[in-house]
């Protein structure tokens, strides 16, 4: 079967399984359908782009299954317009639909090798609005100025209050935070004044953050 029917069959699967979700926005869904998933995953990986499986890539990272991938976006709930930081680059497919939702991205990891990578594959998608660059974004990204909105992939073992200072009033950030019994919550924090309101949304695979860029790879 040629490569793009299977991104068509395994695209489709997909939006099935996120309608029975709730999910349905049609913004979010045509962003998606534009970054075919086959482009971000190891080549012998191909068929399993669309799955809800967790797919290994460099540097010990893995993306997360298309289908938390597009709820986490989901939740994120980013409009025309908007600013949005994300920390854990990884192949950069979310990015990358951001990317078609916001006016500009900026997207870190630690891995030279995940941000050469990744900006690769969003050039040769053409888009020119996601900046990717190599930095410790366990403390955010100060001095870039403020963001609409803020999605993590890496697991903070306290509340990131310090993180207010980076959202504008009424922004939000999406981020997994380490539990004591282990488990990984996924939570949205609005920001309300000068403090975080706190919502609990599910639990999530991801790992803690680590601190530094990474000194090889």
């Amino acid at each position: 079967m040629k490569s793009s029917m299977v991104e068509k069959e395994g695209f489709a699967a997909l939006v099935l399984r996120l309608r029975a979700e709730g999910i349905s926005d049609l913004d979010l869904l045509t962003a998606v359908e534009q970054t075919p998933r086959s482009v971000f995953v190891p080549s012998m990986m191909g068929t399993e782009a669309n799955s809800s499986r967790t797919i290994p890539i460099e540097c010990g990272s893995f993306m997360e299954g298309a289908d938390l991938a597009v709820r986490l976006l989901h939740r994120l709930q980013v409009k025309p317009g908007q600013r949005v930081l994300e920390i854990g680059t990884g192949s950069g497919f979310t990015g990358a639909v951001l990317g078609r939702l916001a006016e500009r991205v900026l997207t870190v990891d630690r891995y030279k090798t995940l941000v050469t990578g990744a900006q690769g594959r969003l050039d040769k998608l053409g888009l020119r609005n996601v900046v990717v660059r190599q930095a410790d974004g366990i403390q955010g990204m100060p001095g870039e100025g403020t963001f609409d909105r803020i999605l993590v992939t890496g697991a903070f073992t306290s509340m990131p209050r310090f993180y207010a200072e980076q959202l504008v009033s009424g922004g939000s950030m999406i981020a997994p935070l380490m539990l004591e019994d282990g488990t990984c919550l996924m939570m949205r924090l609005t920001k309300t004044g000068s403090r975080f309101d706190r919502e609990d949304l599910f639990p999530v695979p991801y790992l803690p953050l680590v601190p530094h860029i990474a000194a090889a790879l």
